[in-house]
């Protein structure tokens, strides 16, 4: 869900706009329950705007597409055993 209007922001933006400790994140991140990094160059990530706005707007009910999908490849694998 990016636009060319999408902005690229950093840890600390994200830390204050979201109010949550840098641990709290990257758990978070590991749980698949907030929006993951995106790899600026090799020593550097930050987050779209665009999908920490959809986090605030619903941090309960956010989860990582990518993480849902794995998930459902998961129920088909063990499914075919």
């Amino acid at each position: 869900m990016s636009n060319a209007t999408d902005r690229i922001i950093r840890l600390r933006t994200v830390l204050d706009r979201t109010g949550l400790s840098r641990s709290t994140v990257y758990r978070k991140i590991a749980e698949g329950t907030f929006p993951s990094q995106v790899r600026i160059c090799v020593h550097s990530a930050s987050w779209r705007e665009s999908a920490i706005n959809r986090w605030i707007t619903d941090p309960v009910g956010y989860r990582e597409e990518m993480t849902d999908q794995v998930a459902q490849t998961q129920k088909v694998e063990e499914g075919a055993r």
